[in-house]
């Protein structure tokens, strides 16, 4: 398994990926979704609730390899499963649950150190706005057609055309009866000639 060091080092890397994950993700609904402005503090907030349930998560994982050790103690039989120690993982387990321990002790310290959650939410932010660069770039790409640009521009008009007719223009118009309905106005209906 290497050292308990090497492993703790990699359980952080492991749990701080997670992390910055689920931040990015929650960076991504709520400016997004729910048209929320960034606010570093409470995404910061969010942040600590990230890293202090993964330490959490390490935690549990400690006291689970400390219960099978004690279950595995004098045990001298062949093994009926994969999860069924015997006295020779003793020191395996005894070394998972260490390594559990400093992952989870190395998570509470980085949530209660603020530069490193600054860092955390920043990297996020930065993932999230990837995300979403790139997806403007795929947007922008399929949707920007230019006849020089194109051998079949002509036949692949006609199904842009559609497209636009039956989905585009549909969705806007939901979107902004659903905009017009949360302000307590009338919905008004954007196709040409309409109001």
């Amino acid at each position: 398994m290497g050292r308990t060091s090497d492993a703790i080092a990699e359980g952080v890397s492991i749990a701080s990926a997670a992390a910055r994950l689920a931040v990015r993700n929650h960076i991504l609904v709520e400016t997004i979704a729910r048209d929320a402005p960034f606010d570093v503090e409470r995404f910061a907030a969010f942040a600590i609730e990230t890293l202090e349930a993964l330490a959490a998560e390490q935690e549990q994982a400690a006291e689970l390899a400390q219960r099978l050790r004690k279950r595995a103690w004098g045990k001298h039989t062949d093994p009926d499963g994969t999860h069924d120690y015997r006295d020779r993982d003793m020191s395996n387990l005894r070394r998972r649950r260490r390594q559990y321990l400093g992952v989870a002790k190395a998570l509470r310290e980085q949530a209660a150190d603020e530069d490193a959650v600054n860092d955390l939410v920043e990297q996020s932010r930065d993932a999230a706005w990837g995300d979403v660069e790139a997806n403007l770039q795929r947007r922008l790409q399929a949707e920007a057609a230019r006849p020089d640009l194109e051998d079949d521009y002509g036949q692949m008009r006609a199904a842009r055309m559609q497209a636009l007719v039956l989905v585009d223009l549909p969705r806007l118009a939901a979107h902004r009866r659903h905009v017009a309905a949360a302000r307590g106005g009338a919905a008004v209906d954007s196709r040409p000639g309409r109001s």
